[in-house]
């Protein structure tokens, strides 16, 4: 998800679509909020395991 951020962030920039900038700078964001909450042990989006 970072990654696809950072590539719509570039495009965006270059070729001048606010659009793209703007839908990287989400995905940037939640990338990262979702990737720290991973590392601190959380359960992302309900993976819980019962056994």
């Amino acid at each position: 998800m970072i990654i696809l951020g950072i590539i719509l962030l570039v495009v965006g920039f270059l070729t001048g679509i606010s659009i793209l900038w703007t839908i990287g700078i989400v995905l940037v964001a939640v990338g990262a909020i979702l990737w720290v909450l991973g590392a601190m042990g959380h359960a992302v989006a309900g993976r819980r395991h019962y056994w």
